[in-house]
């Protein structure tokens, strides 16, 4: 299964600001653009998990695409509104890495949820009005998630991944 790279869809984000030959870029590329850095994002964790859990070297199997398939943005949003609590959910006591999931992957779960709402009003709601700084701080904020996710330490976000496929009830 060919994974989507994330930096090509932030690369692709970047080409949506650019103005045509002619006015200010369109309504539907500033929302595209706001989308794509989204998109980044998830599939930066999700091609992550997989590769945790099925390993890269099976993306081109039926169970590497079955595992990609079942993570849903509800999902990573609930996951990421959990561990930015000042106190995790007792659900996770017995999973939480020790000294918590720090400051890399909370601002990872910040972006995420500022960047699913954002995505959400650009894709759904028709009254939504995008301009150029906004999806510029979209896509920014994107490639600084993307940094912070990579360089967050491997155990807390082994567990992210973890706790992402595999919900605690």
């Amino acid at each position: 299964m060919p994974v989507l790279n994330p930096d090509h869809l932030l690369d692709q984000a970047d080409r949506l600001l650019a103005p045509p030959s002619r006015g200010a870029p369109r309504q539907a590329d500033l929302r595209r653009a706001i989308s794509s850095a989204y998109y980044g994002v998830f599939h930066a964790i999700v091609t992550d998990a997989t590769d945790e859990l099925v390993g890269s070297t099976q993306r081109q199997t039926a169970r590497y695409g079955l595992v990609y398939r079942q993570i849903e943005h509800k999902s990573l949003r609930t996951l990421c509104e959990d561990i930015k609590k000042t106190s995790l959910p007792a659900k996770y006591s017995k999973l939480a890495p020790a000294g918590g999931f720090g400051p890399d992957l909370i601002s990872v779960a910040t972006a995420v949820l500022d960047l699913q709402e954002k995505r959400h009003l650009a894709d759904y709601d028709p009254l939504f009005r995008v301009g150029i700084s906004d999806a510029a701080l979209a896509i920014a904020t994107s490639r600084t998630a993307l940094v912070r996710f990579r360089n967050a330490p491997s155990e807390p976000r082994k567990v992210f991944l973890s706790l992402l496929v595999f919900s605690p009830r």
